[in-house]
């Protein structure tokens, strides 16, 4: 399930940046400071460490997070906004799902981060879009989000071309997950 840790930070990012309150740096810019600065070689950051990338972004806060899975089929997934300034944990939540909705999962813990975080409210239009986003993400099997998951990660690593293949299955197999279009059309420049 490795490859889930850059899926799940990639569709929380596309719902969180739909608070046009708000200004999400993209998951690119932030791994590319992460490589430079030889930090995260595991995968994990720490609140200092999440600290000073916020400040060499010029982000005030960076959110940060993990998830656990059982044998039984639930996810647990925490996050946490950390200011940039202090290096405190200002905020944190913990949501619990199926990993067979999981999608919903990650738009509840989203939800709940535009609350906790005194977020400004969603604009009526942008919550009615959000809400029809969930239901058609409610059909999107758990299997198309770590085909989708090992297509960012292939992203990450520099391996553009085995992204490519990984979203264009993604998408024949899956032709419900907009995520991956949307995704797919970011990676080659355009939109979706």
């Amino acid at each position: 399930l490795a490859p889930l840790s850059q899926g799940i930070a990639d569709l929380l990012l596309v719902e969180m940046s739909h608070n046009t309150g708000i200004r999400v740096v993209e998951r690119a810019n932030i791994m590319g400071l992460l490589a430079e600065q030889n930090l995260a070689r595991d995968g994990r950051v720490d609140e200092a460490t999440a600290a000073r990338v916020g400040k060499l972004l010029g982000a005030k806060h960076m959110v940060t997070g993990t998830f656990i899975t059982n044998g039984r089929g639930t996810m647990v997934l925490t996050l946490k906004s950390i200011d940039t300034e202090t290096g405190i944990v200002e905020w944190s939540t913990t949501q619990t799902g199926k990993t067979e909705e999981f999608l919903d999962l990650v738009t509840k813990t989203a939800a709940a981060a535009n609350s906790g975080l005194k977020l400004p409210a969603l604009t009526p239009q942008v919550r009615q879009t959000s809400e029809a986003r969930t239901e058609e993400r409610k059909k999107v099997p758990f299997q198309a989000v770590m085909l989708y998951s090992r297509a960012i990660s292939a992203q990450d690593a520099g391996k553009r071309d085995e992204a490519i293949q990984l979203f264009n299955q993604t998408i024949q197999r899956f032709p419900d997950f907009e995520d991956a279009k949307t995704a797919l059309a970011r990676l080659n420049g355009g939109s979706n």
